[in-house]
């Protein structure tokens, strides 16, 4: 037997054999191999190391090539680096863990104020998905300002430490998020392009997201022509100076890190017929590529379409669930996510958007209330509304 005619026995054998090997017994005892897969692109199997605390982490790999011999495998020194780290970060979540989940029931809210003092008063558990687009970094003149870049991206740590802090268990964080470009102030000067969506990865990784998909949200062709980037290129043709208009955004996708699987989320749902109604049917998107409109809006410069919307609560929550956006500007969100069945959270800062969002999803028609609470924060947020 050789190549794909080997049996996953036969190569779950020859790794074992490794592990015996080259592994300290102390250490063997926590190690166990995933399954078997053969790799038809390099014509090899792969086998996964993985720790008892942690199946779903792989702390290395052990391949088997098309004529059964062991070809490529993990340092042992890193094995056991990598497992006495994983049992040191991991093995004490286990302890005391709820085998079931209870979310409470929080009416819609729409709050004015800061997202990382209004979220300090909210427990975990308070939402099953967050869905936002943080503010531009000085990119409009009517945006947020900031004194640099770097005191943004504290920022935006902050911001969402607190919304990892309320996320239920598992449960989904999605970003609209995209580079800015801050141009240039005169000739003489370049205009820079900020790569937010990467710099942002970090810091969510480091808050305790962990990272599931990229999504490409592809505007129709023309759309980034007003900013006015490839103009000059399309006129001279000169190298170096290509610079593609830019039509896409990033939706990003990370998930509250945990050691438990999505089915855990799925078993555990305190409504299971809402998760049954919550199935998706129909047509749906087989690729990250999803071409949608942008919208527009007379008081804010960057909302939300509706679609974009629909399409992340159709995918990441079931009805009834919370939806938060901790940068709501005028309320997409939540008045998507109220018409497909959900709750929402919605905060903003700016006294002239929380107004607006006030207006619209106050009015009559809509099948759900809102709770509005601007007392607590007016003074603050009324102060946050002037640039800097």
């Amino acid at each position: 037997m050789i190549g794909e005619k080997l049996l996953t026995d036969d190569v779950r054998r020859l790794a074992q054999g490794w592990l015996r090997e080259w592994i300290p017994t102390t250490e063997e005892a926590g190690l166990s191999l995933g399954l078997p897969e053969w790799d038809q692109r390099l014509a090899l199997w792969r086998v996964a190391l993985v720790c008892d605390v942690a199946p779903s982490y792989p702390i290395g790999e052990v391949q088997v090539d098309a004529g059964g011999e062991i070809c490529r495998a993990p340092a042992p020194t890193m094995v056991s680096e990598r497992l006495r780290q994983l049992r040191q970060d991991l093995h004490p979540r286990r302890s005391g863990r709820r085998a079931s989940i209870a979310f409470p029931p929080t009416p819609n809210k729409a709050i004015l104020g800061d997202c990382r003092t209004v979220l300090a008063e909210f427990p975990t558990n308070s939402a099953q998905l967050v869905f936002t687009s943080p503010p531009y970094y000085n990119a409009k003149p009517d945006c947020a300002e900031y004194v640099d870049y770097p005191s943004y991206l504290e920022f935006l740590g902050e911001a969402f430490a607190a919304c990892h802090d309320v996320l239920a268990e598992g449960r989904f964080l999605v970003v609209n998020v995209s580079p800015v470009l801050v141009r240039r102030t005169s000739r003489s000067t370049a205009s820079k392009r900020l790569p937010i969506p990467f710099d942002l990865h970090h810091i969510l990784d480091r808050i305790g997201f962990e990272f599931i998909d990229d999504i490409i949200w592809r505007k129709p062709e023309g759309a980034g022509w007003h900013l006015g980037r490839g103009r000059r290129f399309a006129a001279d043709r000169q190298p170096l100076q290509y610079k593609p208009v830019t039509v896409t955004e990033y939706v990003l996708v990370y998930r509250k890190k945990t050691d438990r699987l999505i089915d855990w989320n799925l078993r555990n749902h305190p409504d299971p017929e809402a998760v049954g109604r919550s199935l998706i049917l129909g047509a749906y998107d087989k690729t990250n590529v999803w071409d949608i409109t942008p919208s527009n809006h007379r008081t804010h410069p960057a909302v939300f379409p509706d679609e974009l919307v629909s399409r992340v609560v159709r995918y990441y929550s079931f009805e009834g669930d919370s939806v938060l956006d901790p940068f709501a500007g005028t309320g997409t969100v939540g008045r998507v996510a109220a018409a497909m069945g959900r709750r929402f959270l919605v905060i903003e800062k700016r006294a002239d958007y929380f107004e607006t969002m006030r207006r619209e999803l106050g009015q009559p028609g809509f099948d759900f209330t809102v709770d509005f609470d601007d007392l607590q924060y007016f003074r603050s947020a009324e102060h946050d509304a002037e640039p800097i």
